[in-house]
């Protein structure tokens, strides 16, 4: 017994075919991260390097941590894209790199009693040499 005439076979299968294309199109389309989603994903990696600091966790592997989530957040979300850096979409190592940077400085900020004192003095220098005058607030 037949339930469905055999051209909606063929259109169910057609649309089973499409549909994995216009996961990748979407995917492609992906809004670069704005400046403001870059701020709360680098407070929420900085938020991370500090709770896990005040658990013992050596600071390296925290950061590392936090890091790597941001990371593939962007990679996930956004496709690697930055409106900040370009139209260009960043790679996984770019990102990386990147996302541990912020953590490392949102952690300065955020709590710099759990940053080792000569990182924290490393992202001093840097902020001034950046033309930044002001220091992070000590807590």
């Amino acid at each position: 017994m037949r339930l469905l005439p055999r051209w909606s076979h063929r259109l169910l299968v057609a649309s089973l075919l499409i549909v994995p294309f216009s996961l990748l199109a979407a995917e492609a389309q992906a809004a670069p991260a704005t400046e403001a989603e870059m701020s709360l994903y680098t407070r929420i990696a900085a938020v991370n390097v500090c709770i896990a600091r005040g658990a013992s966790v050596e600071f390296d592997k925290a950061v590392g941590i936090a890091g790597e989530t941001i990371a593939q957040v962007i990679q996930g979300v956004h496709g690697g894209l930055i409106k900040q850096v370009g139209t260009k979409p960043l790679t996984i190592e770019e990102l990386r790199r990147g996302s541990v940077n912020s953590a490392v400085i949102g952690a300065v900020e955020i709590c710099p009693k759990q940053v080792p004192p000569d990182v924290v003095k490393k992202v001093e220098d840097a902020i001034k040499k950046q033309g930044g005058a002001t220091k992070p607030p000590a807590k």
